[in-house]
């Protein structure tokens, strides 16, 4: 188990995020950053079968976004159930949550894209309660390659989701037009962002010779419907209840990839 102090809740429920540094375990840490380049080759393999560098929101040497393959891979899911995110989970969201999405993001070296201002739920796009990003830095991150920056609620002036614009150009979801720059954040690897789905935050280019990975789980207090309320906007695979953890290791090997509705792209 880890320590979430009484005052990082507290930020998180006043401003919308906090810091936890060196959480994540050295074996999950090896294992996602081998599962991060395993799926790259795949993607790679791929563009290389079709004589393309493109294949979806994937660029090869740029970008790419691997998302949900707990499905396939038990040592994804081995963290994603983890006691170590139930602790985030019960600090943030309470006794009961679900997962909703989960992805790696990389930037690669020297060419990785920023990406702007905009809240999670904004790709939702309808109104829900807010849900939990855990942004967990697979290497060190800084300005010079790509890290986030957050804006708290007192600095954005708003705590709840707003109207998002697509920008030209990149077709990114935009919600905050503001001169402030953020707050970076400037970790070691093995660290976790946590942060509210109404919590602004952007991203920078990496400058870097290295690439920028991060592995994004998100979690919900509740399913997410679809505008209409007919169908999950995402997933909603049960985690914990009552402050227990209910996910099995029955994930693994059991379905093929899942192509799910509203991904959350940028980070």
């Amino acid at each position: 188990m880890i320590h979430i102090s009484d005052a990082q809740i507290k930020q998180y429920q006043d401003e919308g995020y906090f810091i936890l540094e060196r959480v994540i375990p050295e074996h999950h840490l090896e294992m996602l950053r081998a599962e991060c380049a395993r799926y790259i080759k795949m993607i790679e393999d791929e563009m290389d079968r079709l004589g393309q560098d493109v294949v979806g929101l994937n660029r090869r040497n740029s970008r790419y976004f691997i998302s949900n393959r707990y499905k396939e891979s038990p040592y994804i899911a081995d963290f994603i159930f983890s006691e170590l995110m139930a602790d985030i989970c019960r600090a943030t969201l309470g006794d009961t949550a679900y997962l909703f999405h989960e992805q790696f993001v990389v930037k690669a070296a020297e060419r990785g894209m920023k990406f702007g201002w905009h809240q999670d739920s904004g790709y939702v796009g309808h109104p829900h309660k807010p849900y939990l990003t855990c942004w967990c830095a697979l290497d060190d991150v800084n300005e010079e390659n790509g890290t986030v920056y957050i804006l708290p609620y007192s600095r954005a002036g708003v705590r709840e989701m707003v109207p998002h614009t697509h920008e030209e150009g990149t077709n990114d979801l935009i919600g905050y037009f503001g001169d402030d720059p953020g707050i970076p954040v400037i970790v070691p690897a093995g660290s976790i962002a946590v942060f509210s789905s109404v919590c602004f935050h952007r991203s920078g280019p990496n400058r870097t010779n290295k690439m920028r990975r991060i592995y994004l789980p998100q979690y919900s207090a509740e399913p997410i419907l679809s505008k209409d309320g007919t169908q999950l906007h995402a997933f909603a695979e049960p985690f914990l209840k009552d402050g227990r953890i209910v996910a099995t290791g029955r994930f693994a090997g059991d379905a093929a990839p899942v192509t799910q509705r509203g991904a959350i792209t940028n980070r």
